[in-house]
């Protein structure tokens, strides 16, 4: 079984996806002029914008709802394998492909605003709604849904709820099974209350434990910060093989970097078009741009606290895949949660384990959830207008099931289970964005142009020769229906 996963692992993660990431963030970052640069003070005033609704969620529940998804393992026990296996290079290709990724970022989350559709009195959308509307293959579209539940509703919550349990294991000396049974319980309080406890529950909980982990990472910079200047010439040095010990290893750092960065900033993935299209917006711009500057807090906020903290205290080793160690400077059998640990508790005795333990619990569980609604979304769109309420509960159970599982097998092939699912919904969602350029780039020509004029943007496809936004042509309605001359609908 394991030797068929690593198999189809190297098959989807093979260096032809490493450089469709790269390709495709590059290109969006010409192809939008650079608005992860342009537009950030829009970014950070529309997080703040905009009400829920009884069918959509606020501009900032939106963005936590999204940030649940981004923010978890893989900031902090992803961080450390890719600096286990890449080396310290490893961070920069992180920091890389968050810039690049915030155009992909902003396509997507724009895309799944623009062909969104209201069903069981909700806003549903993502990729699996763009494909048939916007593309109109609906068998792609049905492709994307299938695999999106398999990842986000079996493979991806594994990959979370085995890091909470090592995490407890190591601090408090907890036994993975009834880390197991505690999760499995929580989870189902929540997601049995719907999306709008979801986003509630995501809104209070995300906020919080970014900034508490970020403060601590600060403090351990702080007390350091005599060796960050060498700490960021190593990063450096390491990325472009210029330095004497990872000289050697550039094509691991590049690669490794790419694949943990992906796997924690998702864009791109396809993941965080799902609660961006439950955002109550006047246009998909709006949110795109919310959902562009979340990237930016998942990689260059969290992921480089974790990276300084581990870098600047040494609690790291570094052992390439099939070459003999370069460093090894812990006593550890293999990279995760206790690298961050350590490095805490060199530096806050008594306070390091249990604390990364804790931050780890906030950050993966809040991701679980966030997987529980994207396969909810994908399965909506399967069932259609069909609503059928067995397959929603055969949904949870699954999702309960594998995040016990996932607490008590072991961390390497919970990794190997995630890379697959996160491999191949990027494969299927950046061809499928990639082939809708020209209605992303509409929609972000139209909103800097009634900006330009001093409006507050409102979405019109038809004036825009967008095709089969059928919310925006038909059911949507401006709190204000005077602005922009936009008439009033009923819904």
């Amino acid at each position: 079984m394991e030797t068929f996963v690593n198999w189809l692992n190297g098959i989807i993660w093979s260096q032809a996806l490493i450089i469709l990431c790269l390709a495709t963030g590059l290109f969006y970052s010409f192809a939008t002029r650079f608005l992860q640069l342009r537009h950030i003070k829009d970014m950070v005033k529309l997080m703040f914008e905009g009400k829920s609704s009884e069918a959509g969620v606020s501009s900032f529940q939106a963005l936590s709802l999204a940030l649940s998804g981004r923010v978890g393992t893989g900031n902090i026990a992803g961080v450390a394998t890719a600096i286990a296996y890449g080396g310290p290079g490893s961070v920069f290709w992180m920091w890389l492909i968050a810039f690049l990724g915030a155009g992909s970022a902003f396509v997507e989350a724009a895309l799944g605003q623009v062909y969104k559709r209201k069903q069981d009195g909700q806003f549903r959308g993502g990729p699996a709604f763009y494909i048939e509307k916007g593309l109109g293959q609906k068998w792609y579209a049905v492709l994307f849904a299938i695999v999106t539940v398999l990842a986000t509703g079996a493979l991806l919550p594994g990959v979370q709820a085995n890091s909470i349990a090592e995490g407890m294991k190591g601090a408090f000396g907890i036994s993975p099974a009834i880390t197991g049974i505690g999760l499995v319980i929580i989870l189902a309080a929540i997601i049995f209350g719907g999306v709008k406890r979801i986003a509630n529950v995501a809104q209070v909980v995300v906020p919080f434990m970014a900034l508490g982990y970020i403060l601590v990472a600060l403090l351990i910079v702080i007390i350091n910060i005599a060796d960050l200047p060498a700490i960021l010439a190593l990063i450096f040095r390491s990325a472009f093989g210029a330095d004497a010990a990872f000289g050697g290893i550039i094509g691991a750092a590049i690669s490794w970097g790419v694949k943990r960065g992906i796997y924690s900033n998702e864009a791109g993935q396809g993941t965080a078009p799902h609660a961006a299209a439950a955002a109550e917006v006047s246009h998909p711009a709006k949110q795109g741009l919310v959902q562009a500057f979340s990237i930016y807090v998942d990689t260059l906020f969290v992921c480089s606290a974790t990276a300084f903290m581990i870098l600047m205290t040494g609690m790291y080793n570094v052992h390439p895949e099939g070459a003999a160690p370069i460093v090894t400077n812990i006593d550890a059998d293999k990279p995760g949660p206790v690298y961050t640990q350590m490095a805490v508790e060199s530096v806050l005795p008594g306070f390091g384990a249990p604390f990364v333990a804790v931050a780890l619990l906030f950050f993966a569980f809040t991701t679980i959830m966030a997987y529980y609604y994207m396969a909810e979304t994908n399965l909506a769109y399967l069932n259609g207008k069909v609503k059928r309420v067995w397959s929603e509960y055969a949904l949870k159970i699954v999702i309960m099931g594998m995040v016990y599982y996932g607490s008590v097998k072991t961390a390497e092939l919970a990794w190997t289970l995630g890379d697959i699912g996160v491999g191949s919904m990027a494969w299927l969602n950046i061809i499928a964005i990639l082939l809708l350029t020209k209605p992303a780039l509409r929609v972000l020509k139209d909103y800097e142009a009634q900006k330009k004029a001093g409006l507050d943007p409102v979405f019109d496809p038809v004036k825009l020769g967008i095709k089969g936004a059928d919310f925006w042509e038909k059911e949507y309605v401006h709190p204000d229906a005077a602005v922009a001359g936009k008439k009033q609908k009923t819904v």
